[in-house]
């Protein structure tokens, strides 16, 4: 059963003023680990997530690149915050999308690699069905979600959360549970993991976070689901 994997952070006295550098940090470190360059989108959400935004921006692919000319997609990770942060509130929560690439499987029903029409989906495989004996493996976008929280945020939800959140989306591409995995699999997943953890390690070091924890939202460990997955020992 896939469960969705989250990154929290945690600085000592962070004030307001500083949450920018933070994000802007944590946002540049994707690129370098198997991510991109540029943020795909942003929202800001105001006193809780049950109200309507106060700014949304989708830079997404320009015009040009749809049309087979070359343009550029979103907007530099500083550019992005210093637009959404604009708007710098204590109850406010600052939400960006940007693309970070996996390896995942493939199934002859195909699938969308395109960050800028897809959004994160349930990627749980359950039966083995005839279909997975065709499944190959393909690098494949998806969108991860960097949140950081202003500290009068839904009741100061940044205690639980974090004052900055990352938000990878299902965890299926670091086990796979749904495959029978070969040699090649049991190598992209390992991958997958060496990825994972060389990203968070720079966006700990990069921002400056002197707290970082890696949870599910089911509350199950990666590292012995993975180690039991790969049949090796904790």
């Amino acid at each position: 059963m896939a469960d969705s994997l989250y990154l929290s952070l945690w600085y000592p006295n962070l004030r307001l003023e500083a949450l920018p550098d933070k994000l802007t940090a944590v946002l540049g470190a994707f690129a370098a680990h198997g991510g991109e360059a540029k943020v795909y989108a942003a929202t800001v959400w105001p006193i809780g997530w049950n109200e309507a935004p106060v700014f949304q921006r989708v830079w997404g692919r320009v015009a040009g690149q749809a049309q087979g000319g070359g343009g550029q997609r979103g907007i530099d990770p500083r550019q992005a915050v210093e637009e959404a942060l604009e708007l710098l509130h204590d109850d406010y929560a600052y939400e960006f999308q940007i693309g970070w690439s996996l390896w995942e499987v493939e199934t002859p029903e195909g699938t969308t690699a395109d960050p800028s029409t897809r959004q994160l989906r349930d990627l749980a495989r359950g039966d083995k069905d005839q279909s997975m004996l065709d499944a190959r493996w393909v690098r494949e976008p998806r969108l991860v979600r960097v949140t950081g929280f202003g500290p009068l945020f839904d009741e100061g939800a940044y205690e639980q959360e974090g004052h900055i959140k990352v938000d990878f989306g299902p965890d299926t591409p670091f086990l796979e549970e749904g495959v029978d995995l070969d040699n090649v699999g049991a190598k992209h997943v390992e991958e997958n993991v060496r990825q994972l953890v060389e990203l968070t390690g720079a966006i700990e070091k990069g921002s400056g976070a002197t707290a970082r924890l890696l949870w599910s939202e089911l509350g199950e460990s990666l590292a012995q689901r993975l180690a039991a997955r790969l049949g090796v020992g904790n």
